[in-house]
């Protein structure tokens, strides 16, 4: 990128340089415990907060179309949370490094803050940015407020990373306790200078032709306000349930959070910590659920763990072993039936269409829908990997991977890959009333529902004859 100009070198600056303190959101879309905008505001300089729609610095993947509707609605509510306290948001389009330089040179500003990015193309631009930045005469800092605890912190005893959960966890917890929220700022300093902001509604992030959304807003409030909301019904209403009735998608027994910490609206600081309070009330079963449902956290905690020293986790093997599986050319007409929700299988149809509707699926049908694609359709799993990278409104670049990746058996602490789960199997133990899949497919039952797309039986002999190739490369 380039430099700041030359009138802010190190000679040029007085020490008592005055200029504002730029914070650079990105997925940490809120005011409440924000690190950077908190450290920024100790600095008693005038802020000016920023958020860059980048699709252009290099090996930066481009958000898929639930998630730009989602960063939409959750800009509009930032936008508001700044306006309320006295600040502004500036919005700009393009490459991320020339913007923070040009920005620095409008405002004359004396330093930049940010919270931290854990993807390799991410930490590469944000160190580069950092180090012009300070090049420049300019302070340049970043903190953690996307993560318990930084992936580079948790080590095992030979200095190296975790590849299977319970002990990445038991690390975690034996040490230190995550820090306590920081506090919502009563006031920002907004910086008073003229300066140019794109519209929001300028960048086209929602749908128009065709506006498929309609299913998103009936489903969904994006932002800060409504992540705590959500935060406050889980824990009152449902998290004493939550070990007994998570697995049921016709529970309502998830914390639905997960949009919410993916865009940062809501810190895994405040969950955590709002948890652990609610747990002092609880005992016997209900303290067992809180204590699976901060474990869920970790498993978030783990896959950007993983990401952190895996970078190609959504396009590679984590085994390398599984680049020798056999997978047939594809067939598009069967991908887009999995897509449509069109397979003949109740649970499976029901996921589909459930996420078609509202950018989201209870993560037990998630689990099942990618084994019935991976393992009894024999489709490569980065073809369902970019169909939820496309679809979720949660769609992250740890999460989503990790996850296919976990289900194909190619992953860290992965499903064995003869762990093949039976759809029917799983909606009679999940859905025993039919209730998920009739809100979802309502021509189940009828003539108008398809045939099964497959035979359970034979595909799961032939997947698990195509992974002998994984066991025996020789062969």
């Amino acid at each position: 990128m380039t430099s700041p100009s030359s009138a802010q070198t190190d000679g040029d600056r007085s020490p008592g340089h005055i200029g504002p303190a730029i914070v650079w959101f990105r997925d940490d879309l809120r005011v409440a415990d924000h690190p950077a905008l908190h450290a920024a505001l100790e600095h008693e300089r005038p802020i000016v907060a920023i958020y860059i729609l980048d699709e252009e610095s290099p090996g930066v993947r481009p958000l898929g179309g639930a998630a730009r509707w989602w960063l939409h609605q959750s800009l509009r509510s930032l936008t508001a949370s700044l306006e309320a306290l006295g600040g502004r948001l500036i919005l700009r389009r393009g490459a991320a490094g020339p913007i923070i330089a040009d920005l620095v040179r409008e405002t004359d500003a004396a330093a930049v803050f940010w919270n931290r990015r854990y993807g390799l193309a991410e930490r590469t631009l944000d160190t580069a940015i950092k180090h012009d930045l300070r090049a420049g005469g300019v302070d340049a800092h970043s903190y953690a407020g996307s993560l318990l605890f930084e992936p580079w912190t948790i080590q095992t005893g030979q200095g190296g990373s975790y590849s299977v959960f319970t002990p990445f966890w038991r690390a975690c917890t034996a040490g230190p306790p995550p820090r306590a929220p920081f506090p919502a700022p009563s006031a920002i300093p907004g910086w008073t200078g003229e300066i140019a902001s794109d519209e929001v509604d300028g960048w086209g992030l929602e749908p128009s032709a065709p506006d498929w959304a309609a299913g998103l807003r009936a489903t969904w409030e994006p932002g800060e306000a409504s992540a705590q909301a959500v935060l406050a019904t889980f824990l009152a209403e449902s998290l004493p349930h939550y070990a007994r009735d998570r697995d049921e998608p016709a529970q309502n027994a998830t914390s639905h959070l997960s949009p919410h910490l993916r865009w940062g609206e809501i810190s895994p600081h405040q969950v955590w910590a709002a948890t652990q309070t609610a747990q002092r009330d609880l005992t016997g079963p209900a303290l067992t659920s809180a204590t699976r449902f901060l474990t869920e956290i970790g498993w978030r905690e783990f896959a950007y763990h993983v990401l952190f020293h895996a970078p190609d986790l959504a396009t590679k093997n984590l085994r390398p072993a599984f680049d020798a599986f056999p997978w047939p050319p594809l067939d598009h007409e069967a991908l887009a039936a999995w897509q449509q929700g069109r397979t003949g299988f109740g649970l499976i149809d029901a996921g589909m269409r459930e996420l078609w509707r509202t950018g989201s699926m209870h993560n037990r049908v998630r689990m099942v829908t990618a084994s019935f694609l991976i393992k009894n359709m024999l489709v490569d799993w980065r073809e369902g990997e970019r169909w939820f990278w496309d679809t979720l409104v949660d769609a992250d670049a740890a999460s989503n991977p990790f996850g296919w990746q976990w289900v194909a058996g190619s992953g860290a602490d992965a499903a064995p890959y003869f762990r093949i789960f039976n759809p029917d199997l799983q909606a009679a133990k999940f859905d025993p009333r039919q209730q998920y899949i009739r809100d979802n497919v309502t021509e189940y039952g009828t003539n108008a529902y398809p045939a099964p797309l497959v035979d359970l039986g034979e595909t799961r002999r032939a997947a698990l004859a195509a992974y002998e190739r994984v066991k025996n490369p020789a062969s």
